[in-house]
């Protein structure tokens, strides 16, 4: 790779002489990152207003500023503005617009959180944040509570807590490593978490969710993907949420990630003024794909404080479904979800295909508006399931297999449990019986 002109400029605006060696060096372009407005504006063709500016000022005081050189070489100069990569990297004034039902922590992750660093919300796995630190601040993300705070990155020592949660609870299964970033932490310091989540027997999978590849690829190398190799399965999901941030660059690292035996997925965010468009997710979809990346989440943007103007309607998302189910492949459409606030976790969310039933059959449409029926089976002897697994005459060599009862939803369809109804908390006709006089 050769430095470009625009990545020449940027090089030797923030050191004079830098090299293309020192660019494809992710620590210099770390310690290089655009933290400052002083820095934003040495930065050729981006020719801010004073009011501009000033509300740059002001925004950073609440929620800083960190761009990685690469990622701001990214940005077009000639309507910088209206950039996909300018608004997710550049703070805006509408930043510290606070609506009612902004929050600090939407999603609850701090109330579930049995251990330091640790979030426990489903049944058999965690998510363990490792880093308050990223290469960029994103401008759209939710843990804006965290993200920059110096003081709290833990040491493997203030880990050792929620690694013994994980040790204890034979449930967990799956181990999420995120932040901030994990690649954040050096090779050594990021295999010793690796090796010693991974010496727990129960833990099946490993999975890192990092926006490296997208912000600063440079910082997947041979070093690292050899080290996590080690420690398969690893699953990485990063954060693409254009078109335009697949680069040359990006594509390599992804594939040194993927010819390492890393399994990658991909989780966008709906964001206004990005990528709100079916043209723009569908086409990000399929260049994922040939990048050996599975889009795996769509998420809707959370109700967090700071990202009001980013938000689009529901609709805007079935609408885009719309755009994606039938009309590509299904390996390119992922799953549209509100991560519910108050840890309610991750709800899907699609277009409606089921248009009606009956006894006997199902009334279904699907992407061209055709409708269609499907008849049922007219005879069905379900398996009665009351949890006694050594009389069942299913199959059920299943090969460490554990039982759990069941919860939710799945509770109400169990032959084992019976409960027929689940309340919530406080409500008033079911507090209203309790001083109710027993009738006759």
């Amino acid at each position: 790779m050769s430095f470009n002109h625009r990545q020449k400029t940027i090089a030797e605006t923030l050191e004079k002489g830098a090299d293309i060696e020192k660019w494809q060096n992710w620590k210099w372009q770390i310690r290089h990152s655009i933290t400052t407005i002083e820095q934003l504006e040495s930065i050729e063709g981006l020719e801010l207003t004073s009011e501009e500016l000033n509300q740059l000022e002001i925004t950073i005081e609440k929620f800083p500023l960190s761009v990685t050189p690469y990622y701001l070489s990214l940005i077009d100069i000639d309507d910088f503005r209206n950039d996909p990569v300018y608004l997710q990297a550049i703070p805006r004034s509408s930043e510290l617009i606070r609506a009612p039902y902004d929050m600090t922590d939407p999603l609850s992750e701090d109330k579930d959180s049995p251990a330091p660093y640790l979030t426990h919300r489903y049944p058999d796995r965690v998510l363990f944040h490792v880093s308050n630190l990223c290469s960029m601040y994103c401008r759209h993300c939710t843990r804006k509570r965290k993200v920059g705070d110096r003081d709290s990155i833990p040491s493997f020592e203030q880990l050792q807590p929620a690694i013994q949660y994980i040790r204890e609870h034979e449930g967990i299964r799956d181990v999420l490593l995120s932040g901030g970033d994990p690649l954040m932490l050096e090779d050594n310091k990021l295999e010793l978490l690796l090796r010693a989540i991974r010496e727990i027997s129960h833990v099946e999978i490993i999975r890192i969710g990092s926006r490296m590849p997208v912000v600063l690829p440079y910082r997947i190398t041979d070093k690292l993907v050899a080290m996590l190799k080690k420690y398969q399965p690893i699953f990485l999901n990063t954060h693409f949420n254009h078109p335009r941030e697949l680069t040359s660059v990006s594509r390599q690292a992804l594939a040194r990630l993927a010819d390492g035996g890393v399994v990658l997925g991909n989780q966008s965010v709906l964001l206004a003024g990005v990528n709100d468009c079916p043209r723009i997710i569908k086409r990000l979809c399929q260049k994922l794909l040939t990048a050996r990346v599975r889009p795996y989440y769509l998420y809707q943007c959370d109700l967090s404080e700071g990202l009001t103007h980013f938000r689009t309607p529901v609709g805007k998302g079935i609408e885009i479904m719309e755009s994606l189910i039938g009309h590509t492949s299904g390996l390119a459409v992922p799953t549209y979800v509100v991560d519910a606030p108050g840890g309610g976790g991750k709800i899907p969310i699609m277009p409606n295909y089921l248009i009606s039933w009956s006894t006997n059959k199902v009334v279904l449409r699907n992407y061209e508006g055709v409708i269609t029926t499907y008849k049922e089976p007219d005879s069905y002897e379900p398996t009665f399931c009351d949890r006694n697994c050594e009389e069942c005459n299913l199959q059920l060599k299943l090969n460490d297999a554990e039982e759990h009862s069941p919860i939710g939803i799945q509770r109400l369809l169990s032959d084992e449990d019976s409960t027929i109804s689940l309340t919530p908390a406080g409500n008033e006709r079911i507090n209203r019986r309790s001083l109710c006089p027993a009738t006759a």
